[in-house]
């Protein structure tokens, strides 16, 4: 693909028809796809090699997290279905890190690696549960600076912590944003959440979206005025 849309569409589905008839009306010149646990569970790589039939990248979010070997197999197996960008978890460590990356460095066309920091459901009695004394903010940037340090492309991550980790990780560091809502749009259950323009001008790389374009009356017409807002500047 010779040219780099911001935008990746999630694809939160149950089942392949669903995912296959929005594929049908979207344009891969404009988004990439995100598949997720649910949906790859549910099809397999079959709708991966249906969907990059069409022409589109594909973000398998399977957030791996294993022992190093395994983690590492793993993220081979995803980059040998051809896929765009596969994910671990930070929290898997540095020398998990490090496997993978190690690991996808051997493939012919590897993916990009990037890391989930703390689920955004997590906040500060659940990391206290589970020992650690950090506060979320503090976790997510130890984490996306290990990532970094253990050789990843970058980081998933919400765009209000963009401007911190893109100033700590560097300007070549990929940040992957959900929660991002066009400005017409209604929350859903997202309470924090950007616009797409103010997201890029915030430091992220690339923009998850799912709702306001899959439950979209006319999906491509609101991935199309999504795409002008940011190329406008708006």
């Amino acid at each position: 693909m010779s040219n780099d849309p911001k935008i990746i569409v999630a694809m939160d589905y149950a089942e392949a028809q669903p995912a296959l008839e929005l594929a049908a009306r979207l344009q891969p010149e404009l988004c990439r796809l995100k598949v997720g646990k649910e949906l790859f569970t549910a099809t397999g790589p079959q709708l991966l090699e249906q969907l990059m039939q069409r022409g589109y990248e594909i973000f398998l979010d399977l957030k791996f997290h294993d022992i190093p070997n395994t983690t590492a197999q793993a993220c081979k197996a995803a980059a040998a279905l051809g896929i765009w960008m596969v994910n671990v978890h930070a929290l898997g460590g540095r020398r998990m890190m490090e496997a993978a990356q190690e690991g996808l460095a051997k493939v012919a066309r590897p993916p990009k690696l990037i890391a989930v920091t703390v689920l955004t459901s997590m906040g500060q009695e659940d990391l206290t549960e589970l020992g650690i004394a950090a506060t979320p903010a503090e976790l997510v940037l130890r984490l996306a600076t290990l990532a970094r340090d253990s050789g990843l492309d970058g980081v998933v991550c919400s765009a209000q912590e963009a401007p911190l980790l893109r100033g700590q990780c560097g300007g070549e560091f990929c940040l992957v944003t959900p929660g991002i809502r066009p400005a017409q749009a209604g929350l859903d259950d997202q309470m924090r959440v950007m616009t797409p323009r103010a997201a890029l001008d915030n430091g992220s790389s690339y923009l998850v979206i799912g709702r306001p374009i899959t439950r979209a009356a006319d999906p491509l017409q609101a991935l199309q005025e999504i795409s002008q807002q940011i190329g406008a500047g708006a």
